[in-house]
């Protein structure tokens, strides 16, 4: 497993990370096969994982802490807040009052007494920047978090945060998440050019974009409504919705053009992602072991300039098949009251 610096914080990352979020209540119910998935991807050289409170209501931390029992060391372990984690709003966000209470319920729920990088989730429109960095770089200086990083931010709030976070004498943001695969390539305008020029890390999530390059997908009777995430997320997987209907003959193209590396859609697709300069490590959540022994097996796969030049006809650079499935969209597009006068 090849391996980079995260973002000039010296910290040596493999390229894939194991982020975590389908063992528990929300993917593999079963403690034990979690740790034991964790543990195998470890000794394969994985040795960055990613988690968040919300992921399971907890219970997800709570695997990786059990994962983690004697091998903390040989960890970098990445976690996340802003979700919220009860019925009361201050029970989210990013605040210092809340931040401050997530923070040590994670690093109660992981067993540990620090994250090597500790993300905000999501931007939080009533929190002013300052305020959330003044945190952050308080749990730094108290030596519970490494190193700290941001999660979905538009390009502009990235510059924002490292301009307050120079200006007011604070610690910055080292790395940034978002989701970024074959069929959600809207990053590359903007976000991965941004954080290359602040020399942060970026670990991305969902190469397989939702597991429609899993190989599972390949024509709309394929898609079931009725199970598991689909039923949460309709507008990412219906068929008859045009921006989901034109990912088939996409699928079939790639398809193809895998079948000519004699490798499973699912090795291109995360190769596909690993290949730009800008992305540190690429986010892995597989469900079962047998998910992650097919995409352990395709950490060797390179990408040359043709197959790159193929995949770039067949979904253009900087362009979401379905721009819907954007997972943050900025209130002043998603409160028509911000809008009118």
């Amino acid at each position: 497993m090849e391996r980079r610096i995260l973002g000039g914080t010296g910290i040596s990352v493999s390229e894939y990370a194991f982020g975590a979020m389908m063992l528990g209540q929300w993917g593999n119910p079963d403690h034990d096969e979690g740790v034991r998935m964790l543990r195998t991807a470890l000794d394969a050289g994985v040795n960055f994982w990613d988690t968040a409170d919300m992921y399971s209501h907890g219970e997800n931390e709570r695997i990786v802490g059990k994962a983690l029992k004697g091998r903390r060391d040989d960890v970098v372990l990445a976690t996340k807040g802003f979700f919220r984690m009860g019925d009361d709003p201050n029970q989210g966000g990013l605040s210092r009052r809340w931040l401050t209470r997530a923070l040590d319920d994670s690093l109660r729920r992981l067993d540990t007494d620090y994250i090597d990088l500790y993300q905000v989730h999501r931007p939080d429109p009533t929190t002013d920047i300052e305020e959330t960095l003044s945190v952050l770089t308080d749990f730094v200086r108290a030596g519970k978090v490494r190193a700290i990083g941001s999660s979905d931010f538009p390009a502009e709030q990235i510059v924002e945060a490292q301009w307050v976070a120079e200006k007011r004498g604070l610690a910055r943001f080292r790395a940034e998440q978002p989701p970024y695969s074959i069929f959600n390539r809207a990053i590359e305008a903007a976000v991965l050019p941004t954080a290359q020029k602040y020399g942060m890390g970026v670990l991305t999530w969902s190469p397989l974009a939702s597991g429609w390059l899993s190989g599972r997908y390949t024509k709309p009777s394929d898609v079931d409504l009725s199970e598991g995430r689909k039923t949460l997320q309709v507008h990412k997987f219906d068929p008859a919705l045009p921006a989901n209907a034109v990912k088939f003959e996409a699928i079939a193209q790639l398809k193809k053009l895998a079948d000519d590396l004699g490798r499973p859609l699912t090795h291109l697709a995360t190769a596909f992602v690993r290949a730009h300069p800008g992305v540190t490590s690429a986010i892995i959540g597989p469900r079962t072991p047998a998910q992650l022994d097919d995409l352990l097996a395709g950490a060797d796969l390179v990408l040359d300039a043709e197959v790159l030049d193929r995949i770039d006809e067949i979904v253009p650079p900087g362009t979401d098949l379905n721009p819907a499935e954007k997972d943050y969209t900025p209130p002043a597009l998603a409160d028509k009251h911000l809008r009118r006068r």
